[in-house]
């Protein structure tokens, strides 16, 4: 009775917190907590499709490509100004020969901001296939992730993405440029496979480095060699073993193509929910002929079918057929050489579910609970000599294009706030001026357990949708907290001070 009574007590104290700490989250963000789940570009977010979609038949490949090049010239009909200014528009590559998966026109959305010299090229995320039978899967049940055939005339971003300025108010008055990912090849690929994979009527091709070229030369009569900054930005996924591992893997490559322009922007990435770490989960030895690989044997294997490429400089460090380990932000980061910045939930669901951990549906080992504690000892480790980072700890996924991101806080400091610190440091190096002081962009939660930042976003019950507690869904998940070597009694103040004060 006296164990019972002592849950009970926690389990109310930590409802009580977490209530008070999303009321202030709300008001801070003048939104209902319950959008912190915002609608990611892509998704659900577009508002407008101006121009019909193409009706081509899923097998008619190149030649629907160049049937949809036509709509690129659309213009806004009706509309008001405003919602002009907000959307981001589709345009198609020019050059014909570089494609998504099926052959259909690789492009981007832009939304141009009329004499501002700063842009924003964002990267989508999505993983992969590396093989015929994931390439086939993915067509059929992710085929805008494969080609361009559905893509909609118009976007409309949120977060970062968002032309408000209370939504983002540091970059809203920027060129912004979103590519949607259509390569399935962790943007790394150069070509047609070696050993092409057959289809009926086509076959798969993996450009997405040579997308991100092409991007950049067409931005060249918008003004992008006149940049003064330019971001490449790019958020992981919302689905298992997903990474934003574009950024990257080409930040250093799209620095040397704009010096080779002859422009003089700086040229930054940043990367969101892209810092993983090497799986611990035991495989079948059998991978290449399963769907079930690791990532870092999918990688490997993808590497041959993509003619991927990894950054010079990463991949003299690995002999040949390691050049997987160059996929890794930990392993790479030592070798770049543009400036980076690291957007990283210490939890991040994804990396959970990559060791078959899912939080709030199913039951918990002992062994689980471990390993998402040492997770995020891990990723403090890995983070300790990147120069700029943001990284609360939550259990959570991308943040970036949620409409919330200026509410997550690390030690009082927002992202924006964060990314704008870092902008004002990285322009005080470059004219050789002093860095402002007080104005932090290494921000890494030092408090030890999940959610225990105060502005981390609600864990919700899978089966109920009801907010819970960390402590609540971990005795739902079948954890005993005094197994856990948590003791109501004696630890409750240590509690409250850790979930009201975070990092």
């Amino acid at each position: 009775m006296k164990i019972l009574g002592c849950v009970a007590f926690l389990l109310l104290l930590g409802g009580i917190v977490c209530q008070n700490n999303r009321q202030n989250n709300a008001k801070a963000s003048g939104k209902s907590t319950k959008q912190t789940h915002g609608a990611e570009i892509g998704q659900s977010s577009t508002e407008v499709d101006l121009a019909p979609r193409s009706t081509a038949p899923a097998g008619s490949s190149r030649d629907r490509g160049t049937g949809n090049r036509g709509a690129t010239g659309a213009t806004a009909g009706a509309g008001s100004t405003r919602q002009q200014t907000e959307e981001m528009r589709l345009h198609f590559l020019k050059n014909t020969q570089v494609t998504c998966n099926d052959g259909t026109a690789a492009g981007f959305y832009l939304k141009e901001f009329r004499g501002s010299r700063r842009w924003l090229l964002f990267l989508e995320g999505g993983w992969c296939c590396y093989s015929r039978e994931t390439c086939d899967f993915r067509y059929q049940n992710m085929p805008r992730l494969m080609s361009s055939s559905t893509w909609p005339q118009t976007k409309r971003g949120s977060g970062i993405l968002s032309s408000q300025t209370e939504e983002n108010p540091h970059w809203h008055n920027a060129n912004i440029v979103f590519i949607p990912y259509c390569s399935s090849d962790v943007w790394s690929g150069t070509g047609p496979a070696p050993n092409p994979l057959p289809r009926p009527r086509a076959e798969y091709t993996f450009m997405g480095s040579l997308i991100i070229r092409e991007v950049i030369k067409d931005l060249i009569p918008k003004g992008i060699k006149q940049a003064k900054v330019v971001m490449l930005a790019g958020s992981s996924f919302a689905c298992p073993q997903r990474w934003g591992t574009g950024v990257l893997l080409n930040i250093d490559r799209v620095a040397s193509q704009l010096e080779q322009m002859g422009a003089e922007a700086q040229v930054r990435g940043l990367v969101d929910s892209g810092w993983f770490l090497e799986s611990k989960q035991q495989r079948s030895p059998n991978c290449p002929a399963t769907v079930s690989c690791s990532p870092e044997d999918a990688i490997k294997i993808g590497l041959r079918l993509w003619n991927g490429v990894v950054p010079e400089r990463c991949r003299r460090l690995y002999k040949k057929g390691e050049e997987w380990q160059c996929f890794f932000g930990h392993k790479l980061y030592s070798t770049m050489t543009s400036p980076l910045f690291v957007v990283q939930w210490l939890f991040d669901e994804e990396q959970l579910r990559v060791e078959n951990i899912y939080m709030g549906s199913q039951r918990m080992s002992q062994e689980q609970w471990q390993y998402i504690q040492n997770l995020g000892r891990e990723l403090k480790t890995s983070l300790s000599d990147v120069t700029a980072a943001f990284a609360p700890s939550c259990l959570s996924h991308t943040m970036l294009t949620k409409s919330n991101w200026i509410t997550f806080q690390v030690k009082g400091t927002s992202l924006p706030r964060a990314l704008q610190c870092w902008d004002k440091n990285l322009e005080a190096t470059r004219n050789n001026r002093t860095p402002a002081r007080g104005c932090p962009f290494h921000l890494v939660d030092t408090c030890q357990w999940p959610q225990c930042n105060p502005t981390c976003p609600a864990l919700v019950d899978q089966t109920t949708q009801q907010e819970l507690t960390l402590l609540q869904m971990l005795v739902a998940m079948g954890l005993d907290l005094q197994s856990l070597g948590i003791d109501p009694q004696e630890d409750a103040d240590s509690l409250v001070s850790m979930v009201s004060n975070g990092g």
